[in-house]
């Protein structure tokens, strides 16, 4: 087991892990900004390092910071929690070429799953279902036109990078799409450095299930069944509910079956929760991929008496 463990994370994410090695009888490390310089996790950890301004691209996304903080404490491990650097492919490859483990997927994995479309094809090609849409990324409003007819209005432009809802655009008949496009592709560009956009059939009145996935270092895939988030607003999640209370149970054993050989061809290790899409006639289709813990993962742990965060620790180690 880790001796010490660096939190690159601020706020309950960071009190949650420190809580968590607290119980595993491991030492904390906290980084903080000029600005967190008196919060709670810098006051809970068994040390603190301050890794630079309050603004967090010069602090907590700060790469050589964090590394700099994990060397000078001598840490074993980063637990990065959720947002900032959780699902940045070249942290997770600098931790590694550190010396330092990254409680979460490998680089590779995380890269893989970081572009939406990347992930729609890699979780089809393995039987995960997935909606009708484009098998890349789309080149130009024309091709977005020419799959909208096949695949049948409506249709999503989705950023394959994005998240939150930005870089999405509902598409209703031809005429709209080009001017939609542009604006999805600008969107996206801005917010992600990244203007790839693709598009998938559009699920009227859909209901949102997610999976909460736990796969260690032998190939062993277990999934803590689901969450049910549909009650939302502007895409972000407002209540989860588990079990879904609607979701039947040969599908709920497909679907985990599905995600389990998904999640063992890839090679996925450590926490994950796998997204989907449930349409009026009760058939999931896949949306995305989150490498890492989550902010609702508490509500898994409730109906499962599983702790992830400690789950987490123990895979990595």
């Amino acid at each position: 087991m880790f001796q010490k463990i660096l939190i690159a994370n601020r706020g309950e994410i960071a009190l949650r892990v420190i809580c968590a090695c607290k119980d595993l009888g491991i030492k904390t490390v906290a980084v903080y900004s000029e600005a967190d310089r008196n919060s709670l996790h810098v006051r809970f950890a068994d040390e603190a390092v301050c890794i630079g301004p309050a603004k967090s691209a010069l602090s907590y996304l700060n790469i050589p910071a964090v590394i700099s903080a994990a060397e000078i404490t001598n840490v074993q491990a980063i637990h990065p929690g959720y947002g900032f650097l959780s699902e940045n492919s070249d942290f997770a490859e600098v931790c590694e070429t550190s010396g330092i483990k990254f409680i979460g997927p490998s680089p590779e994995v995380t890269r893989l799953m970081g572009l939406k479309q990347q992930a729609r094809e890699v979780m089809k090609a393995h039987g995960v279902p997935i909606l009708p849409g484009s098998e890349g990324i789309l080149r130009d409003a024309e091709e977005g036109v020419e799959l909208a007819a096949e695949i049948g209005y409506p249709v999503i432009l989705k950023a394959s990078a994005g998240g939150g809802g930005r870089g999405m655009r509902v598409v209703r008949d031809a005429e709209e799409l080009p001017k939609l496009f542009v604006q999805a592709t600008q969107e996206a560009g801005s917010s992600f450095s990244c203007a790839d956009i693709y598009v998938e059939k559009f699920i009227e009145r859909p209901r949102h299930i997610e999976f909460q996935v736990i796969a260690d270092n032998y190939g062993d895939v277990e999934v803590l069944f689901e969450r049910e988030c549909s009650v939302q607003r502007r895409h972000q999640k407002l209540i989860e509910e588990a079990p879904s209370p609607i979701l039947k149970p040969e599908v709920r054993e497909a679907t985990m079956q599905s995600i389990k050989d998904a999640f063992k061809a890839i090679g996925y290790t450590n926490a994950g929760t796998v997204e989907f899409l449930m349409d009026t006639d009760g058939s999931l289709y896949f949306i995305e991929v989150n490498a890492r813990i989550q902010v609702e993962h508490p509500v898994t742990e409730a109906i499962t008496g599983v702790d992830l965060v400690k789950a987490q620790i123990r895979v990595a180690a």
